[in-house]
C-alpha cells in the first residue's frame, strides 16, 4: 500500500492550488479528481475580483479582459450603472487555468489520479486509509493528511465527521464565444424573484466570452427553463447573433459561509467542501485560493511535526466573524419572494445610500480575510489581517 503524506479529493481551483503549495515544499501528495479532462465539465464562472489579482499571480493568456463597469437591473429592467476606477474584475479561462496548476503541481513531484473516484476513508492509528476506484478496480492509501476538495456535497466531510453544507444555491450558465470583440468588457447583474429566486441573474461579457446565467434556491426553481426564460426577457438588450454557445456550466453553491468544524486529527476541508464561498455573492474564488493557500500551510506544519493536533487550529470559527454581516443579507435577500419587493429594493439602490451600499457590494476589496502563521514558540496560532 503506498504512502502520501496528504491526499487531496478534488482538483478544483481549491485541490489544484493546495497540491502546488504543498509539493513547492517537498510534500508527497496525491491528487485525486473523477474527471479525465478537468477542463472539461468546469462548474465556475470564473470572475476573480480586484484582490484575487493583487494578491495572486496567474498565467499568461488565462485572464480575459479587465472590467470596471457593472449595471444592476430591476424585474422591470430599470437600470443602475456602477463604475470603478479600478480594474475590479476579470474573468478566468478556468480549463487553461486548471491545467496550468496541475503541470506545475505535477513537475513538482505530484501524483494525479485522474478518472478516479474517492470511495471512503477508515482512520487506523495516526494514519488514514483512503480508498480509491478506477475503471471498476478498487485501491488503496495510506495518508497522514486527508483533504476534501470535493465541492459543496462534500463525501470527505461525511467520512471524517465534519460540517457539511446545509444551504446552499443552483446556477447555471451558458458560455458564448464572441467572434466580434467591440464591446466594452461589462458585468450585468438583474433581480428577478421568478428567474432567479434568493439570488441573481447575470451577464458577465469581457469582449471575448459572453456568460449568461441564472442562480436560485432549489425549490420551485428549474435552472435550464429559468435560463431560457432570461435570455428571452433579455433578448433586446443583448445580440448573440454574433457569439457561439462554447459551453454550458452548473452546479450547486453553498451559500451558508463557511463551516464552523473544517478540520480533525486527520484531515480538513476546503473550497466549496469548506464553505468558502462568499453568502452575499457567491463568489468562491479568492476564498478558495487564500483557504488553500492556509491550509497548505497548516498541513506543512503538521507534516513536520509527530503532533496531528496542528490540524485543528485550521477551524472555520476564524472566519465566520469576517461574514456576519454577509449571511444577515443572505438571510433578507432569501425573503425577496415577489418582484414588488425587489422594485422597492431597487428603488431603495437607486438612492444616494443605496448606490453606496451598491458600489461596496461589488467593489468592496474584503471579500475573504487574508491569513497568516505565526509560531509562538511551541504553539501554532492563526492571525486574521483584513
Amino acid at each position: 500500500m503506498k504512502n502520501y503524506d496528504a491526499v487531496i479529493i478534488g482538483a478544483g481551483l481549491a485541490g489544484l492550488q493546495c497540491a502546488k503549495l504543498l509539493s513547492e515544499r517537498g510534500a508527497k501528495i496525491l491528487l485525486v479528481d473523477r474527471k479525465s479532462d478537468l477542463a472539461k465539465g468546469v462548474h465556475t464562472t470564473g470572475i476573480f475580483v480586484r484582490k484575487t489579482l493583487e494578491d495572486f499571480d496567474f498565467p499568461e493568456g488565462t485572464l480575459g479582459r479587465s472590467i470596471k463597469d457593472v449595471t444592476l437591473y430591476s424585474p422591470k429592467l430599470k437600470e443602475i450603472k456602477l463604475k470603478s476606477e479600478k480594474e475590479e474584475f476579470r474573468v478566468g479561462k478556468m480549463g487553461a487555468i486548471y491545467d496550468e496548476l496541475l503541470n506545475e503541481a505535477v513537475e513538482n513531484g505530484v501524483r494525479f489520479a485522474r478518472a478516479t473516484s474517492y470511495k471512503g476513508a477508515e482512520i487506523v492509528g495516526d494514519e488514514t486509509i483512503v480508498t480509491l476506484e478506477k475503471r471498476g478496480e478498487s485501491t488503496s492509501v495510506k495518508t497522514k493528511v486527508l483533504i476534501g476538495a470535493d465541492g459543496a456535497n462534500s463525501r470527505v466531510a461525511k467520512d471524517l465527521k465534519l460540517d457539511e453544507n446545509k444551504e446552499w444555491i443552483v446556477g447555471y450558465e451558458e458560455v458564448f464565444h464572441v467572434k466580434h470583440k467591440h464591446d466594452e468588457p461589462r458585468l450585468h447583474c438583474f433581480l428577478d424573484a421568478k428567474l432567479a429566486p434568493g439570488y441573481l441573474a447575470w451577464i458577465a461579457a469581457d469582449g471575448e466570452e459572453i456568460h449568461i446565467g441564472v442562480g436560485g434556491y432549489a425549490a420551485n426553481f428549474n435552472p435550464r427553463e429559468a435560463l431560457k426564460c432570461f435570455k428571452e426577457k433579455t433578448r433586446n438588450l443583448f445580440d448573440l447573433k454574433n457569439a457561439e454557445l462554447k459551453e454550458t456550466r452548473g452546479g450547486r453553491i453553498p451559500v451558508g459561509g463557511v463551516l464552523r468544524k473544517i478540520s480533525n486529527e486527520h484531515g480538513i476541508l476546503i473550497g466549496d467542501a469548506a464553505g468558502a464561498v462568499s453568502p452575499l455573492t457567491a463568489g468562491g474564488l479568492d476564498p478558495a485560493m487564500r483557504l488553500s493557500k492556509f491550509a497548505a500551510e497548516i498541513v506543512w506544519e503538521r507534516l513536520q511535526s509527530d503532533d496531528s493536533k496542528i490540524l485543528l487550529q485550521f477551524s472555520g470559527e476564524l472566519f465566520r466573524a469576517r461574514f456576519i454581516s454577509r449571511l444577515w443579507m443572505r438571510k433578507i435577500i432569501k425573503t425577496f419572494t415577489n418582484q414588488r419587493l425587489l422594485e422597492l429594493c431597487f428603488t431603495f439602490l437607486r438612492g444616494k445610500i443605496g448606490q453606496k451600499f451598491a458600489k461596496h457590494v461589488f467593489f468592496g476589496r474584503g471579500s475573504f480575510p487574508d491569513v497568516k502563521l505565526a509560531q509562538n514558540t511551541s504553539n501554532l496560532s492563526a492571525k486574521i489581517s483584513v
